[in-house]
């Protein structure tokens, strides 16, 4: 049976509907104000209204252009800051940490203003990459919901605290009469320099907590957790866990991954991963073979693996089909001679004392599983939170401390710490934001953001990155640390401890200032062992003992875009589509074909062409929520995933307040750890609608095939030569003027390309689709956020996408065998179907082989974009970084009323982030990728101004840097030496262009 490659249910279940609804891709699909229920312009409606709708009329623009934007005069400096260029950057390297996720990266300054960060090269166990957390973290450094000075809450209301002094002197009276034990609860704290200070504050008891758990993990091993070395990982099998999107490193663990995934065509070998889970993840979607479980067989199938391969005496009962595939499974692990990992993304220390056993059996310890550098990244204990809960319930905690950490909305239980804290006669928070918790504190000292701070992280054993401040602190904050010094009588300041910590250990300012300009020390690894926690027979009879799973059973993951939460008031994030489900703003109750049937959902034309999707409730003994649900293939048939990190409160702002549902309240705790998931849900249809906006069924190829390729290593092996030769398929006049050169046939004279020729390739194997490049291209480029109601019309702005692909047989889409993740930007097509259709040669090819915008010339006409097979440009409705998103300008909008985050964006502080180099281009004209020209243009600059050729290397793309996983290459393709050139040179079998059969030469 022939495989079907496709991106949605309409391919497969609804082709005559999917034709209509694509065959005017460049209308509106969907009612708006002033529209019809086509989404066309309502042609009832007066000329002067088409005129406002459309943003064409003159006085309008005058309008919006005078009296609502305010004038700002550009004055010389009186005096100019030491070492500063204006419009040269400078580069800064610092680390990223937030979460648990240390990433070691390079900022961007522009003129004072840190706008861009690139992953450190030196940081060899990230390969350099970076997430799309840390990419989007700058904008994080402006955002406008920031606490900008302390505050002391009376009558329930917070005022402002005219000094830090001030502040100092009410919390230590405070502190003196609350009496009582004082805790600092934090998220996991990787500094060696807090650790030092918390160590010397007498009487402190400090409290690690972290919203997602790795409690089990940490209990099955002895309080420690050891380094994962995927990169030497013959065979990969994973238990749940979504070690390429969340599960604990997945930037480091992507790296390690795309190791085994490199293609050879001399001697073509590869990794195999093998992925056993309840939902299709991002990780899942990338394994070679998959096998879907229901989460309470988590324990099951984990000790029927162990069995399998003589870890323990036991074995468990699972389904035919699950013990076939761990049969053939536990083959391949002990074939593998000790190259092969097992890890599991359960947090019960039973399941992860079991995985442990098995990495033994297999002989993975020392080859694959590196004891000499366990890794810091999560510490937190479950049963130290509950314990401080019940102490605050007893009245025995006096003062209570909180930074990085947010119970109040995270905590599986948060009504009972909430109820907990008004027992506690001080509170404190350091928090950035008035979050949850900070929310209930009474006292709030905000600490500043990681890019105006200094600071130290150390995420391995031997491994330590460094954070050096890349601006001065915008608002009145200060660092935590210098709080805790003070409390404690050392009137010392945390810049000043941290210094002279590190120079006493480096012998001196030499060796400190030549570790904050690399970013990272690497010494040898002292650690050493194995796993000391509980016996796997101990925990193997445990897990025989639980009982079944009843009903529905609901799953919780984290999505690579919001996480746990942190970042929810993140734009960037919010709109970034899902590598899977590629919905932005919110979440959703994915559930099985086989549960949408039950529950009367049908994949018809109104639920896969329009965004509205069907509520449900999820109930789970007195807890319900209301949420809306998306049917995907792979799910296990009776099993709901649902993201947490949702439905924050107001005081976040508006891009995370009201946007989804927060559903870490259905976790439950299993006596020692928390759940990511339970049982005996059930679930209601509720008849009533949600909008999702999914960008996925965005853009059509007209039903073209071959825009993915792909086949098996057993294939490629036997029959190299798979890409198969479109030259038949072609006419004969395509060669007649070409001398049989399939390349050179255009219609147009051929000439003459010396010097640079820019090209870029993919290795599709290598991508995970983490969605990393995105957020640096909105980064890199001044893309705009346009919100949810904008992305619903088919407006989303994105440069660069990932397209997603299910593969499954034909007949039945629902047994997912693979997806495919395929970037897809603009291909820069050397016989450019774009160009010759534009009026005005807005769009138009430079002699370095570039497919170019002129902005200014562009009149909107959107002939290039009907033309592109690819729909990779985009036409921006509004002027979203400009006049269309002032809130007093709603009457001179497009569209009546833009989503309430444009605002957020157009807010002076965070307009701090747009990149000079970048033009921010006015509404009604083409947007698309560049190649990130201005970086191009200032590598050329840089070379010339040291007489000396272009080096390979030197010029690199925004989403080229971003990449962990080294997926994407880009360079001068008329240079031999470029890495370009040796990638296509080396991999004359398994290159392809997209859609090359169209010959545009992409």
């Amino acid at each position: 049976m022939s495989n079907k490659y496709w991106q949605h249910f309409g391919e497969v279940n609804d082709p005559e509907n999917l034709e209509k609804f694509t065959k005017d891709e460049f209308q509106e699909h969907l009612p708006f104000e002033g529209f019809d229920d086509k989404g066309l312009v309502d042609a009832k409606s007066p000329r002067r209204d088409f005129l406002k709708y459309l943003g064409f009329s003159t006085a309008a623009a005058t309008l919006a252009a005078s009296c609502k934007i305010p004038v700002k005069k550009a004055i010389p400096y009186a005096n100019k800051p030491e070492n500063l260029v204006p419009g040269v950057a400078k580069y800064y390297a610092t680390t990223y940490v937030q979460d648990g996720d240390v990433l070691p990266v390079v900022a961007k300054v522009r003129d004072g203003r840190p706008i861009k960060l690139e992953g450190n090269e030196l940081a060899t166990y990230t390969n350099g990459g970076t997430s799309a957390r840390a990419q989007a973290s700058v904008l994080d450094l402006y955002d406008m919901y920031r606490i900008k000075y302390p505050m002391h809450k009376t009558k329930d209301k917070f005022e402002e605290i005219p000094t830090l002094e001030k502040a100092d002197e009410l919390i230590g009276a405070a502190m003196k009469a609350a009496g009582g034990t004082t805790v600092l609860l934090t998220g996991t704290v990787v500094s060696p320099s807090t650790k030092d200070i918390i160590s010397k504050y007498a009487g402190l008891r400090h409290v690690q907590y972290d919203a997602v758990s790795y409690s089990g993990l940490l209990l099955a091993n002895g309080g420690k957790i050891p380094s994962f070395e995927f990169g030497a990982a013959k065979v990969i099998v994973s238990l749940g866990a979504d070690f390429l999107g969340t599960w604990l490193s997945p930037v480091e663990f992507a790296a390690g991954y795309a190791k085994g995934r490199k293609i050879d065509e001399k001697n073509p070998t590869m990794s195999k991963h093998y992925q056993f889970e309840s939902y299709l993840s991002m990780t899942g979607s990338n394994a070679d073979e998959r096998f879907t479980h229901k989460p309470s067989e988590a324990g099951a199938v984990a000790v029927a693996l162990a069995g399998a391969v003589g870890a323990v005496g036991v074995t468990s009962t699972v389904s035919p089909e699950l013990q076939k595939a761990i049969t053939k499974v536990a083959a391949e692990l002990k074939a593998a001679n000790g190259e092969a990992l097992v890890v599991s993304g359960s947090n019960d220390k039973n399941v992860q004392a079991v995985v442990a056993a098995i990495n033994a059996a297999i002989g993975a310890n020392a080859k694959t599983i590196d004891w000499s550098r366990p890794v810091n990244y999560k510490q937190g204990l479950d049963s130290d939170m509950a314990q401080l809960i019940t102490d605050m319930e007893a009245g025995t905690v006096g003062t209570l401390l909180v930074q990085g950490a947010n119970p109040a909305y995270s905590w599986y239980d948060a009504d009972k710490f909430k109820a907990a804290l008004k027992k506690v006669k001080l509170t404190v928070s350091f928090g950035e934001k008035l979050d949850e918790t900070t929310d209930l504190c009474e006292y709030v000292i905000p600490t500043h953001h990681y890019l105006e701070s200094w600071g130290d992280a150390e995420p391995k054993a031997g491994i330590t990155a460094f954070i050096q401040p890349t601006i001065y602190p915008l608002f009145k904050t200060r660092p935590f640390q210098t709080s805790l010094l003070k409390w404690s009588g050392n009137n010392t300041t945390y810049d000043e401890y941290f210094k002279a910590y590190w120079t006493g250990k480096l012998g001196g300012d030499a060796g400190f200032n030549k570790a904050l300009q690399d970013g990272i020390i690497i010494t040898a690894p002292t650690g050493g062992g194995a796993s000391t926690g509980i016996g796997a027979s101990e925990a193997a009879a445990a897990i025989g003992t639980y009982k079944k799973g009843t009903g529905t059973e609901v799953v919780l993951y984290q999505k690579v875009s919001i996480g746990t939460g942190s970042q929810a008031g993140n734009p960037w994030l919010q709109e970034l589509p899902d590598p899977v489900s590629k919905a932005t703003w919110d979440n959703y109750a994915i559930i099985s074909m086989k549960k949408a049937e039950e529950l009367g959902i049908k994949l018809n034309s109104d639920y896969e062409y329009y965004p509205q999707k069907p509520l449900v409730e999820v109930a789970i003994d007195n807890k319900k929520i209301k949420i809306p649900a998306l049917v995907f293939p792979g799910m296990e048939a009776n099993t709901i995933a649902i993201a947490v990190g949702y439905g924050r409160n107001e005081a976040l702002g508006v891009t995370a307040a009201g946007v989804g549902v927060n559903v870490y309240g259905l976790a439950t705790n299993n006596g020692t750890t928390v759940d990511n998931y339970v049982t005996g849900a059930t679930v209601t249809n509720l008849k009533e609608s949600y909008k999702i906006a999914q960008t996925q069924k965005h853009n059509s190829y007209e039903d073209r095939k071959e825009v993915v390729r792909e086949t098996t290593l057993a294939s490629f092996k036997k029959h190299p030569n798979v890409i198969p030769d479109f030259k038949d398929e072609l006419e004969n006049a395509f060669y007649e003027n070409a001398h049989g050169d399939f390349r050179n046939a255009t219609l147009y004279p051929q000439k003459d390309q010396p010097g640079i020729k820019w090209g870029m390739t993919i290795d599709m194997n290598s991508c995970t689709g983490c969605s990393a490049c995105v957020v640096a291209c909105h980064a890199e480029n001044n893309v705009p956020v346009v919100g949810k109601s904008e992305v619903l019309r088919y407006h989303d702005m994105h440069w660069l996408r990932i397209d997603r692909y299910f593969i499954s047989d034909e007949k039945n889409p629902d047994e997912v065998k693979g997806v495919v993740f395929q970037p897809m930007m603009c291909q820069h097509c050397d016989n450019a179907p774009c160009e010759n259709v534009c009026p005005v040669a807005a769009t138009n090819h430079s002699a370095e082989g570039l497919n170019q915008m002129t902005y200014n010339r562009c009149i909107g006409t959107r002939y290039c974009a009907n033309n592109c097979p690819y729909k990779v440009r985009r036409f921006n409705w509004s002027d979203y970084t400009g006049a269309d998103s002032f809130k007093d300008n709603q009457d001179q909008q497009i569209v009546g009323k833009l989503d309430p985050v444009v605002f957020q964006m157009n807010d002076d502080l965070t307009r701090m982030v747009l990149n000079p180099d970048v033009t921010v281009r006015s509404r009604g004209v083409i947007e698309k990728c560049s190649f990130c020209v201005q970086k191009l243009q200032a590598a050329k600059l840089d070379a010339k101004k040291a007489n000396r050729p272009l080096k390979d290397g030197e010029a690199r793309t925004a989403c080229q840097t971003a990449c962990a996983t080294g997926a994407i290459v880009f360079g001068n393709v008329h240079d031999k030496e470029s890495g370009v050139y040796k990638m296509r040179a080396e991999n004359t079998k398994r290159n392809f262009d997209v859609l090359e059969q169209l010959h545009v030469l992409p």
